[in-house]
């Protein structure tokens, strides 16, 4: 993949999906919202792997556990009676340290790109274990009972209202991937895509190859911390499921199907993913899990490079054949 260039047409199309977010849930029922939101929380999550993936080639299957913890963070913080602004921002931190942690260890400590990928999904299932043996009422921090499987329940919202709440959700979204889109362009993003090319070679040019990834790495596990934050706002409930490895792997779905490397298709992959996974359980279908596993096989047989790039990849044979 080459460095990002930022298309001449992309400030327009921000612009357009500026408008339709303000004006979508005025389209829609009450219900309908509420579902979409949670479709942007895991857009959300998407993008946080499409950063470290998609643009400097580190594949982690904890996204699922920066998520987790990012969700933790916030119920618990609330339930000790801090204000949900300050248990957001609690939980992009802790998804933030977490990644940074695992980030350090794997980059200076020169380990393969398997051993990230490996060390970050066993994470995830030990957390699952941990968090999953905590029924007993004994197991708390302060006020907050953490309740094992039957997890905690009665979460505080960020916002009462499901309109201001989706605004808020789809600005976010917004802006991530906006910022993401500069960052990509910027000289920052050219480096890391020249690691993701060729790591020793951008070592040998002077450029910091570890610090490198360590940043985007934690920046990563920042945003899937602030989207476990939102989703336990959202539900007003959080259990140990979410490190679930049916959980990690979702996420890398998404991005496969949509197409990873420019962040938009990551968000287009999990929106398309959790929306037909809506519609096969809302029509009755028996088999759910399987018919979606055939679609989703189909899907990347036809199209490996993901939706995004081969629509593109599409149009931009149309145009040559034009001219």
């Amino acid at each position: 993949m080459a460095p990002v260039r930022l298309s001449a047409l992309e400030p327009l199309l921000w612009g357009a999906c500026a408008v339709v977010l303000a004006v979508l849930p005025f389209a829609l029922s009450t219900f309908q919202v509420v579902q979409i939101t949670v479709f942007l929380i895991f857009c959300l999550l998407a993008v946080s792997l499409d950063l470290s993936w998609g643009l400097a080639g580190l594949l982690s299957f904890g996204q699922a556990a920066f998520f987790g913890l990012g969700g933790y963070a916030y119920a618990i913080l609330c339930a000790n009676d801090e204000t949900p602004g300050a248990a957001l921002a609690a939980g992009i931190v802790a998804g933030g340290v977490a990644a940074g942690l695992l980030g350090y260890i794997a980059f200076y400590g020169r380990l393969s790109a398997m051993f990230l990928a490996v060390t970050t999904l066993v994470v995830t299932l030990i957390l699952l274990q941990v968090l999953g043996s905590t029924a007993d009422p004994s197991y708390h921090i302060g006020a907050a009972v953490l309740g094992g499987y039957n997890g905690m329940t009665n979460i505080p919202s960020l916002l009462p209202e499901p309109t201001p709440f989706f605004w808020t959700v789809g600005g976010l979204l917004f802006l991530l991937i906006v910022s993401g889109r500069l960052l990509m362009a910027a000289p920052f993003g050219r480096v890391l895509a020249a690691i993701r090319e060729n790591e020793r070679r951008v070592e040998l040019l002077g450029y910091d190859a570890r610090w490198h990834k360590l940043a985007i790495f934690a920046l990563s596990g920042a945003i899937a911390g602030l989207a476990g934050a939102l989703f336990a706002s959202w539900g007003g409930f959080i259990n140990p499921e979410v490190f679930s490895l049916a959980q990690s792997a979702q996420v890398v779905i998404w991005v496969l199907v949509g197409g990873r490397g420019s962040l938009y298709g990551a968000a287009i992959g999990a929106f398309l993913v959790q929306a037909m996974t809506q519609y096969l359980g809302s029509i009755g279908t028996a088999y759910t899990t399987l018919v979606l596993g055939a679609l989703l096989v189909s899907f990347v047989l036809v199209m490996p490079n993901g939706l995004l790039p081969t629509f593109l990849r599409g149009l931009s044979s149309i145009g040559i054949r034009q001219r």
